[in-house]
């Protein structure tokens, strides 16, 4: 797992990094956990759009991706380590004792030949999946669930990693990645280690093209259209307009709270902005 540089023969290679891939063990996903998937182009079913520049990109596989880990007491052997071009983190590939194949988000330092396990009062192993009453304190952790059996719906990019603060009733209090402090019932499961291919935030696209690879299409500033395009147009030379950031439709784009009044915030007990 590192980056790697390449020689500046054109202007985009002189900036354009990527990843080396050493840790991938299998280059061709297992075809009875593969599902064909569709692009939207940023449309809605009803073909309005409601995500802006989205479009193109190259041909993709959904991956079916284990999120509930519930074959609980059931050792899994980890067959491969995969590249996965739906998500930021490397996924493994992994066979239960009952012959059952499954994909899981690969952790740091998990290979192949290791062996996993899901369940109450496990071992604190790296891809092991215990409910958060049985992981200690300050153990790095990641896929962390929300509700009882509904599958982990936290920390699940690549380099995440959270860790319990405290425990105290029917709730732990976790620190996420974000710096947020949250209570999380400790029914709830969650996996030990932190999430692999930690230096993808560190890659360099180098080109504009690459984005499009991606499927991100390319935007213009608000601040270069005119006054009847967006509300931050026109101006003599390089004005923003005299007003606050905002989108197309006058929506401010910077200090705007967006959180719904009520919804979650009573378990948050430090927030990720002071």
């Amino acid at each position: 797992m590192g980056i790697k540089k390449f020689k500046p023969t054109t202007p985009s290679n002189r900036f354009t990094t990527s990843s080396d891939f050493q840790e991938i063990t299998k280059s061709k996903p297992e075809k009875s956990l593969v599902q064909p998937y569709r692009k939207t182009g940023g449309r809605n079913n009803l073909g309005r759009m409601t995500a802006r520049h989205i479009g193109g990109g190259h041909k993709r596989k959904f991956r079916t991706i284990d999120f509930r880990r519930d074959k609980n007491g059931l050792p899994a052997k980890v067959l491969s380590i995969e590249y996965d071009p739906n998500r930021s983190a490397r996924i493994a590939l992994v066979s239960y004792k009952d012959g059952e194949k499954r994909y899981i988000v690969a952790p740091v330092g998990l290979k192949v030949n290791d062996v996993i396990v899901s369940g109450e009062k496990q071992e604190i192993n790296i891809g092991n999946t215990l409910p958060l009453r049985d992981i200690p304190l300050g153990v790095p952790i990641h896929n962390i669930e929300l509700k009882k059996g509904c599958g982990a719906k936290l920390v699940r990019s690549a380099g995440g990693r959270a860790e319990i603060m405290a425990k105290e009733g029917n709730n732990a209090h976790v620190k996420l990645p974000s710096g947020e402090v949250r209570l999380i019932p400790i029914d709830c499961t969650a996996t030990v280690g932190q999430v692999g291919n930690i230096e993808h935030e560190a890659i360099s696209l180098g080109k504009a093209g690459r984005s499009r690879w991606l499927g991100w299409r390319s935007y213009v500033r608000g601040v270069a259209m005119n006054p009847v395009d967006h509300p931050m147009g026109g101006g003599e030379g390089k004005s923003s307009g005299g007003r606050q950031p905002c989108s197309p439709w006058g929506q401010i784009s910077k200090g705007l709270k967006t959180r719904k009044k009520g919804k979650s915030r009573k378990y948050i007990i430090k927030p990720r902005k002071k």
